[in-house]
């Protein structure tokens, strides 16, 4: 080309629980650093997929990155509801706007979730594309990149190009796959690749806490995607597990399958991993073992007094994260050397910080609970504050109670995905026995897979509340659970 490559970059990524009360807002969007434009949005992720794109894409010569004024991540993360159309509409109008004001493009890239949920909007991932597409013309290619939560369908391919979502969960390969996503991009505009896709959507609808890909089938699925693309050549494969915590048309399960201009192969992919997926079905949904929170602390009692610590008792079901049933729990069966993290409460950090809460103040407080049905009542805490004060974005305190246990409290929910993490807190985290923490698979990247944790222990309350492995007790209104595998008898032949 005579002229530079011009790349417009966008970022709109958020994991709807649309079974929480809170809706997530334009004000949620926007705080100190988001939204970001230019090398703000550039840089604002270099471990992840906007970080893989942009090194690749900058190896190339003669290719300019443009960073279109993006929305990151809201502060609430994944513990909100529906966004609302008016935050969808805000900030897609200012994108679209710049783009035309900017134009002409080459190339798009999105970096995207896959399992955002706009009130008035069935797809938004498929919508935002398309309106890219009108802003760009025809010409113009459009890629993005995914998390395997992703509900998606072919709607999003019918305006974009090619798309490129993580294989692994815990999420391993995001920076691979930005850097997919740039050196395919790259290649399409100059000629040298014709994507060529093939989705199939497969009717299994299943809970994230049973997607773990380190173990099988799961694992199974993750490696024969990647013989596939190992034995083709230009063939990449997503497998989007599906977000079922979405109350959304084109939830469930999807394989796939981009080829170079082959779109015979990419069907044959596509059907081989989607029925591969298919025979295995009652497989994948019982690979994972959940606990009532009763019964997951009395087995961790049992593992401190056998000597398998650390324990990790993980609290998959807790979206909001005010839920104080595994707090409650763990309190009434006298557990000892325990650290809780978190418990998320508004407005208990609020008024810690407003009060200048330091190290050495005594606590009395009630917290958590009360943000919906499934966080529980609150707890009262009496104890000591160890540390409090402002980190990632949100107000952090650690309160020591009880026979040497610890709580951190945050302004938000928090997934603890390794230990290291708390050590601004905390100096001395190998005092503890049990870590109690809010995760679902995210943590097993820094509890399980180094071996740090010699027992592992995933509970839910009784109830079947929104992060309940029981999806049928969900008020699905845009979802027909019969349509899915296990709670209907749909056919398959792929």
């Amino acid at each position: 080309m005579s002229r530079p490559i011009r790349i417009a970059v966008l970022h709109f990524s958020h994991e709807t629980v649309t079974f929480l009360k809170n809706d997530t807002t334009r004000e949620d969007f926007i705080y100190p650093g988001s939204p970001a434009r230019g090398e703000a949005l550039l840089k604002f992720d270099p471990k992840n997929y906007m970080g893989g794109f942009v090194k690749m894409a900058r190896e190339f010569d003669g290719v300019e990155l443009v960073g279109i004024e993006s929305p990151l991540w809201p502060k609430t993360y994944t513990g909100s509801g529906w966004v609302t159309e008016d935050a969808f509409e805000t900030f897609v109008g200012r994108m679209i706007a710049e783009i035309k004001a900017d134009r002409p493009f080459d190339g798009v890239y999105l970096c995207l979730h896959g399992a955002m949920a706009v009130r008035g909007v069935p797809r938004p991932e498929a919508e935002l594309a398309r309106r890219v597409r009108e802003a760009v013309g025809p010409k113009a290619v459009i890629a993005a990149t995914f998390d395997p939560h992703g509900n998606e369908d072919e709607a999003f391919l019918k305006f974009a190009d090619m798309g490129f979502a993580v294989k692994y969960f815990p999420h391993y390969d995001a920076y691979l796959q930005g850097e997919r996503a740039a050196r395919t991009l790259v290649r399409a505009i100059k000629g040298d690749y014709k994507p060529a896709p093939a989705t199939l959507k497969v009717p299994i609808i299943s809970p994230t806490v049973l997607q773990w890909t380190g173990a099988s089938p799961w694992m199974d699925l993750v490696q024969l995607a990647l013989v596939w693309e190992a034995r083709e050549v230009d063939v990449y494969v997503n497998v989007f597990f599906g977000f079922p915590f979405a109350d959304v048309p084109d939830v469930g399960m999807t394989i796939q399958v981009m080829t170079n201009d082959n779109p015979k192969l990419a069907a044959e992919i596509a059907r081989d991993i989607a029925c591969s997926a298919w025979r295995q079905r009652q497989a994948l949904l019982t690979s994972t073992k959940v606990h009532a929170i009763a019964e997951g602390v009395m087995l961790a009692k049992r593992a401190v007094a056998n000597g398998q610590t650390p324990v990790v008792l993980a609290d998959h079901s807790d979206r909001s994260g005010y839920a104080t049933w595994l707090l409650r729990e763990i309190i009434a069966q006298d557990l000892s050397h325990v650290l809780i993290a978190t418990i998320a409460d508004a407005a208990v950090t609020a008024k810690l910080k407003a009060q200048g809460a330091k190290t050495g103040d005594a606590f009395d407080m009630e917290i958590g609970g009360l943000a919906d049905e499934s966080a529980g009542a609150p707890v009262r805490i009496q104890g000591t504050i160890l540390n409090a004060g402002e980190g990632y974005g949100q107000f952090w305190a650690a309160i020591a109670f009880g026979r040497d246990n610890v709580l951190i409290l945050s302004t938000y929910l928090a997934q603890i995905i390794e230990p290291l993490a708390l050590k601004p807190l905390l100096p001395d985290i190998d005092a503890f026995e049990v870590w109690a923490i809010k995760s679902r698979v995210h943590f097993r990247r820094g509890f399980h897979d180094n071996g740090f944790a010699k027992t592992i222990l995933l509970v839910e309350p009784s109830e079947p509340f929104l992060g309940t492995v029981r999806l049928d007790a969900l008020p699905y209104e845009n979802v027909e659970l019969k349509r899915y595998y296990p709670y209907g008898d749909p056919a398959f032949s792929g």
